[in-house]
């Protein structure tokens, strides 16, 4: 029984650290551009998009099709690198006990 209490209070421990993490990600961001920096995306940890810059010289409304491949490059490059921060983070968190996903909850 001693066991099970001390595994309760561990899980509860590790809950309330992966909630610490999760706010904290949601304040980090990473930034990737494709194009050259034509198109720049910033996400956050929590793999929300932060903000999407466009350079004007690639707004061309005779290629909308490039600009789409553009931003569609950014969004991918930078949630990619969000993902991958965040599971570095939740790596450190949770020190290689195999968890699923990294341990990640989304």
């Amino acid at each position: 029984m001693v066991n099970m209490m001390k595994l309760m209070k561990q899980a509860t421990e590790m809950q309330k650290n992966m909630e610490k993490m999760q706010a904290e990600l949601a304040e980090k961001s990473v930034e990737f551009s494709s194009g050259g920096g034509m198109v720049t995306v910033v996400a956050r940890g929590d793999m929300s998009i932060e903000s999407i810059t466009i350079d004007p010289k690639v707004v061309d409304p005779e290629d909308v099709e490039m600009l789409q491949d553009l931003i569609l490059a950014a969004v991918d490059g930078a949630t990619k690198a969000a993902k991958e921060m965040a599971s570095e983070q939740m790596g450190k968190l949770t020190g290689g006990m195999g968890l699923p996903g990294g341990g990640m909850p989304f």
